[in-house]
């Protein structure tokens, strides 16, 4: 059978609603948790939510709940069930044990989709340690029979204890290894970020999918791989940008995203490094998304957590080809008539009046308005640029 031919993998999905996250939340979260299945070229073919104070300890969901999942996973041999939160190593054992599948939950989703979209030396080696170091307290699920000895001669020293000793002991030292490749890595990293001292340099930020590898191409004429996935890019890529005859660096980032996996955070140290470095911060935002305020605040927390939020920000509203946008409304009170802008311009009127921060709202992929976006920018970039080169003056254009 040729890997055309071979079955797609069907997935259920299950998350809990809990006291501090509502209902219509958490359908939002599914949402996403669906598209991050598709990501990964999983089908999606069911979801589950279960109305708890807190996940279940033992099993994640309720025991009616469970029961509903199961029926379901066995009437359709379902290939794996993916949980929206992280599971603890007991709750995957208990889980593999009553649905008789395979068991993912969020951070392994993402590492999935990490190992398959990393394509340099440098974020191969990144994710594979994040995996490691997922896998390794995860272990002893493997050997799980191990639990159903109840002591008496060859309980301690037998060969599943011996094995799982010494695959803990592989780990470690896989882990080891790719940390000391790791710091390699960034030695040369900050080598070249070295070398780029007396440069302006651009980073683009923002939750993932939000299209910054369709804006880096579209400005600096990159060959750039960008499509409508999660994490679509994983490796930081920089590119030298001539704009007014001011040169500058702009470089495209990892996507941030609800529950990143903290394993994930601290192995993209260098990558984050080109965050924490530049001088300037474009945040791209998927205008069109309906939870796009909130991605902004993920982001900013995210910047903040690596200490990267003070820097000069210009915040880009992308995708308004997309945006629905409602009709302004007038309203009476008094009987003096008042137009009420909704949608679009509301928002536009909102971040436009915070005046530290400078807002633009494009479309990368339809090139629409584009020229507002560079005038911002160029603003910014103009008033590092002037203080490393005071004395700078651009060479006079001549028409004709």
């Amino acid at each position: 059978m040729t890997n055309t031919d071979k079955k797609q993998e069907t997935a259920v999905l299950v998350a809990v609603a809990t006291a501090s996250q509502s209902y219509e939340k958490t359908q939002e979260y599914l949402t996403e948790l669906a598209f991050l299945t598709e990501t990964a070229g999983v089908r999606a073919t069911k979801a589950f939510v279960q109305k708890l104070e807190r996940p279940d300890s033992r099993t994640y969901v309720g025991k009616g709940k469970l029961e509903e999942v199961a029926a379901y996973v066995k009437a359709n041999e379902t290939d794996v069930v993916i949980f929206d939160d992280d599971l603890s190593p007991s709750q995957v054992r208990n889980l593999e044990q009553e649905l008789q599948c395979k068991i993912l939950d969020r951070s392994l989703l993402i590492l999935s989709i990490f190992s398959i979209r990393a394509q340099t030396a440098q974020a191969r080696t990144q994710v594979e340690l994040a995996q490691y170091q997922y896998m390794l307290p995860r272990l002893t699920r493997m050997w799980s029979h191990l639990s159903k000895q109840k002591g008496g001669v060859g309980t301690r020293g037998g060969p599943g204890e011996k094995e799982l000793e010494t695959d803990r002991r592989i780990v470690r030292d896989r882990i080891t290894l790719l940390r000391e490749k790791l710091d390699k890595i960034e030695k040369q990293s900050n080598t070249r970020r070295k070398s780029r001292e007396n440069t302006v340099r651009v980073a683009l930020v923002g939750y993932t999918n939000v299209g910054k590898s369709t804006l880096m191409r579209r400005m600096a004429k990159a060959d750039v791989f960008a499509e409508n996935k999660l994490f679509a890019t994983v490796d930081s890529t920089v590119r030298k940008v001539v704009h007014d005859q001011i040169p500058f660096l702009l470089t495209d980032t990892v996507g941030f995203i609800r529950k990143l996996p903290t394993t994930l955070v601290e192995c993209f140290k260098s990558t984050l490094d080109e965050i924490r470095e530049a001088d300037i911060l474009l945040h791209v935002v998927d205008v069109s998304h309906p939870a796009c305020e909130e991605q902004i605040e993920i982001v900013n927390r995210t910047l903040a957590e690596i200490g990267a939020a003070d820097k000069p920000t210009v915040l880009v509203f992308n995708k308004i080809d997309l945006y629905h946008n409602e009709e302004a409304t007038v309203e009476e009170n008094n009987g003096e008539e008042t137009l009420v802008q909704t949608g679009l311009e509301r928002l536009k009127a909102t971040y436009w009046n915070q005046q530290n921060i400078p807002a633009v709202f494009v479309s990368a992929e339809q090139k629409e308005h584009l020229d507002e976006l560079w005038q911002a920018l160029m603003q910014e970039v103009s008033k590092v640029y002037y203080t490393i080169f005071p004395n700078y003056l651009p060479q006079p254009t001549h028409a004709g």
